[in-house]
């Protein structure tokens, strides 16, 4: 734990696998100390033989218990010096179901992670967000949360709220001079996306395919700027000033893609 020392350092939820495992892997090959957190503990032991221990903390973490993400942090902070720079809460699960079908239990599992283990892990963070200049508190929402995706209702809400807690925090954080922002990534090139919506992605634009590794450089990106919102890709902007502007065309053009996947 003392590699921690005069070094940056990122606290990371959901880092054995996808976004979390490359923004891992990008800051601690940039010099960076990198608090690695996830329930897949398998995932986390190749995370950390591929980091090095002394570049980091391993420890796996069920996000929506609070006790547990007391105790991770307080470890975290203890190797750090009782500094954060980056806290990068990433975890989050993305079963989908129509409203109507989808089991309660399943949904309040979304729930659980997706938003309140979002709220635990910003309210553990904040002190040693608080004692650390420059710092920044990132959340991962989604392109869901630009206009609500049928057949991930539930999720799609957790990404909303997610969002609008951002902006919330962007403005409370001001008084300890921290700052906070999202990211909204697109379809990310994982094997959790279905063949079907790989098939369906198109080359470029909006909607193709994006490797975990060009979220994880956007999540470099955002610790050095002011920036509220980040789309990966960036043309997911533009889609977001159509979905403002009209709001009903979206909701056509959706309802006609739904019924051609319905096929």
């Amino acid at each position: 734990m003392s590699g921690a020392e005069g070094r940056k350092s990122i606290f990371i939820t959901g880092a054995a696998s996808g976004i979390g495992r490359e923004t891992a892997l990008l800051f601690a090959g940039r010099g960076w100390f990198v608090g690695a957190h996830d329930v897949n503990a398998a995932g986390l032991a190749a995370l950390e033989k591929e980091i090095g221990a002394a570049n980091g903390v391993f420890a796996t973490l069920d996000v929506t218990d609070v006790d547990a993400f007391g105790k991770v942090m307080a470890e975290f902070g203890a190797a750090t010096g009782g500094t954060l720079d980056l806290m990068f809460g990433n975890a989050g699960i993305g079963m989908g179901g129509l409203i109507d079908e989808q089991p309660w239990e399943q949904a309040l599992q979304i729930i659980n992670v997706n938003l309140i283990g979002v709220l635990i892990g910003v309210r553990a963070a904040i002190p040693l967000l608080r004692a650390t200049p420059g710092s920044l508190n990132l959340i991962t929402s989604s392109s869901s949360a630009i206009f609500g995706t049928a057949g991930i209702g539930v999720y799609s809400a957790t990404k909303h709220a997610v969002r609008g807690l951002t902006e919330a925090l962007s403005i409370e954080l001001k008084r300890f001079g921290v700052r906070a922002a999202d990211l909204l990534p697109g379809l990310i090139d994982t094997p959790l996306l279905s063949d079907r919506m790989r098939a369906m992605a198109p080359a470029e634009g909006e909607w193709r395919l994006v490797k975990p590794l060009e979220v994880a450089e956007t999540v470099w990106k955002a610790y050095s700027a002011d920036v509220l919102h980040w789309y990966v890709p960036e043309e997911l902007r533009a889609f977001h000033a159509r979905v403002v502007n009209e709001p009903e065309a979206v909701r056509e053009e959706r309802t006609a893609l739904m019924a051609m996947m319905a096929e």
